[in-house]
């Protein structure tokens, strides 16, 4: 069931209900065909309502739109997770999802009547059960073979995770993973695990491609990757926003991207990534950025106590 995804995608974590289905309509009927959701968002139902208006104007057929969505990590457990799939199709109105991702390797306590299970002293619950990547995984490649996700993924994993669910997906009958989604920009490259998909044929997806620049969870001295002084000289030798030159130095390294906006201006602006091309010497310079500044934007840092959590190395001591 390997899909063709579309590099450019419309992201829509943190748009906020109101403004994000007629962000997606927008997208859908000026020539984006990539929507990347997820249960987490709280928002599929009104993206739902977006994709069934525009579907059935007819103008943008369903078959020619990419979609993604993620488990979240209060739906682990084997027998939890076709439910949590179908949840979503309904949400979104879908028959089946291209891509469907574990969203985060982390697995909190379910059925408490919340995403978010916290105790008394206001610190997350972990999943009593701690079911394995196998278990999960398994259920995952089950969805495949019912019909419900053409693919399905990996977000946010780290390298020995990865490696985990691809020995698990080796086994017979197994469901290799199509795509891995991770934070990646030039504050945050992740060469690494992108070389770990080039080797096993797995797509490289880029999320917050720009640093994130609105996102709530930036530190106050984060700085804006669009206001970065090398950015912006390379923009302006293209005659190009820094926004497109950030992206078009994903799309040049073979990585998919999902930049999020509810700006119908910025929304074509993301999309327009064609008739220009970076030289060599500009993707060393971008290459270079990280050397004097790195950040993760999004470290969740309130799973860090969980086994499974992706970023140990870089948690303080």
């Amino acid at each position: 069931g390997v899909s063709l995804m579309p590099v450019v995608g419309l992201g829509t974590w943190q748009s906020a209900v109101g403004v994000v289905g007629k962000a997606v309509e927008f997208a859908l009927n000026n020539g984006y065909k990539h929507i990347d959701c997820a249960m987490v968002y709280q928002n599929e139902e009104e993206i739902g309502t977006a994709f069934a208006k525009v579907f059935n104007e007819g103008k943008v057929k369903r078959e020619e739109v990419f979609v993604t969505s993620k488990l979240w990590s209060t739906f682990h457990r084997g027998e939890d997770i076709k439910g949590a799939c179908e949840k979503t199709l309904a949400d979104l109105q879908l028959e089946y999802l291209d891509l469907y991702l574990i969203h985060w390797p982390i697995c909190t306590e379910p059925h408490l009547g919340t995403m978010f299970p916290m105790d008394e002293d206001n610190k997350v619950v972990f999943d009593s059960k701690c079911p394995s990547f196998a278990e999960t995984w398994g259920a995952l490649e089950q969805l495949v073979k019912d019909g419900l996700c053409k693919n399905i993924g990996l977000s946010n994993f780290n390298k020995s995770q990865i490696q985990e669910i691809l020995e698990i997906s080796n086994l017979p009958g197994g469901v290799k993973p199509a795509c891995l989604q991770v934070e990646s920009h030039p504050h945050l490259p992740n060469l690494d695990l992108l070389q770990l998909c080039k080797d096993n044929d797995i797509c490289f997806v880029s999320y917050s491609p720009l640093g994130n620049p609105g996102s709530c969870f930036r530190r106050e001295d984060q700085v804006s990757l669009l206001e970065d002084e090398n950015i912006t000289k390379i923009a302006a030798a293209h005659g190009k926003t820094p926004a497109q030159i950030l992206l078009r130095y994903h799309v040049d390294r073979g990585n998919a991207v999902i930049p999020k906006s509810v700006s119908e201006h910025r929304i074509i602006e993301n999309l327009n990534l064609a008739g220009f091309a970076l030289s060599l010497a500009e993707v060393d310079t971008i290459n270079h950025i990280t050397d004097k500044t790195r950040y993760r934007t999004c470290d969740v840092l309130h799973f860090k106590d969980h086994p499974y959590y992706p970023f140990p190395e870089e948690v303080s001591q």
